[in-house]
């Protein structure tokens, strides 16, 4: 009798950090949803993207390709979609599929969602309140908190879709992304908690490269008056100021973490009451990761672990053993190869990732990876960082 075909549920965030996970051991705030992926499988501890923000770490999601072969190098480069990607590949092989959330790759001509039998998705970042969504009949406006909204979609897709096929959906949160607004029922969340402050906060700029010291994404100086949403209290010294500034965008980075992680909490409990959690791989996973403080910055785009490390847990009760860890260096570009084994369907030449299966059940091939590339490539586009590249080991 053949094997039944896993279900397939990819949750994606922007911008969350592992270290804002309970599970990665945060300091900063609890994620009880998230860790219930981790509890019932796997939680990888060095999974890492290959250039840190958002359009190409999703391009290469999709693709199992590096940046400049799959062409969006930056948040310009819009998504040729045409190219071979892996929902594509599921999709001929009879897998339902589904995108719904952000998207992020471009809109119009080849660049909007292919390989899906139903997508609506945020053009561009889109909006935390009252969102439009774009589908291919024009764009439609939802009332309410975006990420309540997603998870509402993306249940009822599942109520409709046909049991008698596999699925493949792809759950996108736009959360939590800049510029942090929270849910007005979670906006007071955390008002008489002061955050942990990161060790590295105060790191000292004066003697570093200049790319680390012209970097305009210091807590100190470049958070906008959006981000902060009040005045800055007068009479504050320097260090208060900063401190404050810390505090203001802490909070409301964790308010929509709260939201999202309630709203995993209760796809997963879909999942469980459709009784398939047994059938279903589910994964969480951010496009990057994020400076908290740490360094002093908020934002991503440097080649610093904050950044280019990748919160990746994966639970799959038929295989994966619950409760464990990984410690082998996998990479955004290895997902689509990875998913499309679990499936059981061959992946595209031009795929440059590799499956890391065998690696969560004590199987590593002993030619695994030791050190990975990457590659930023938006020169000071924003921020003012440079464009950069460089190698991360199993050492260093």
């Amino acid at each position: 009798m053949e094997a039944k075909r896993p279900n397939i549920l990819f949750i994606l965030s922007d911008d969350h950090a592992a270290h804002a996970i309970s599970a990665y051991g945060s300091r900063i705030n609890k994620t009880p949803s998230i860790d219930r992926i981790a509890h019932d499988g796997v939680r990888l501890n060095n999974c890492f993207c290959t250039n840190s923000i958002c359009a190409p770490s999703r391009a290469s999601i999709l693709t199992g390709t590096y940046n400049h072969v799959n062409g969006v190098t930056t948040l310009d480069t819009s998504f040729d979609g045409r190219q071979t990607t892996f929902p594509k590949l599921l999709r001929r092989e009879g897998y339902q599929t589904a995108m719904i959330g952000k998207w992020h790759l471009g809109h119009g001509g080849n660049s909007d969602p292919t390989g899906f039998d139903y997508w609506k998705v945020l053009p561009g970042q889109g909006s935390y309140v009252n969102p439009d969504f774009l589908t291919p009949d024009g764009m439609e406006n939802h009332e309410g908190y975006v990420t309540d909204i997603i998870t509402d979609l993306c249940m009822d897709w599942l109520d409709q879709r046909d049991r008698d096929k596999p699925f493949c959906l792809f759950c996108h949160h736009k959360a939590p992304h800049r510029w942090w607004i929270p849910d007005e029922k979670h906006k007071h969340l955390f008002e008489d908690t002061e955050i942990p402050y990161p060790e590295t906060f105060n790191d000292d700029y004066r003697n570093r490269a200049r790319a680390a010291s012209l970097a305009e994404m210091r807590i100190e100086r470049d958070l906008k008056p959006r981000d902060l949403k009040k005045p800055v209290p007068e009479g504050l010294s320097r260090e208060a100021e900063k401190n404050w500034k810390y505090q203001q965008f802490i909070k409301d980075y964790l308010r929509c973490i709260v939201s999202m992680d309630e709203n995993i909490g209760r796809l997963l409990d879909y999942v469980e009451s459709e009784g398939e959690k047994t059938d279903t791989i589910v994964i969480y996973a951010s496009d990057q990761g994020f400076f908290l403080g740490d360094h002093g910055w908020f934002d991503k785009r440097f080649m610093y672990e904050e950044s280019l490390r990748m919160p990746m847990l994966m639970c799959y009760p038929r295989e994966i053993p619950p409760g464990t860890t990984n410690d082998d260096i996998i990479l955004n570009v290895d997902f689509a190869q990875t998913l499309l084994d679990y499936a059981g369907v061959k992946p595209a030449s031009e795929m440059q990732g590799q499956s890391f299966r065998p690696n969560l059940v004590g199987m590593r091939d002993k030619n695994w990876r030791k050190s990975m590339y990457y590659r930023y490539w938006m020169h000071l586009a924003q921020h003012n960082v440079f464009s950069h590249y460089g190698v991360r080991t199993d050492k260093y």
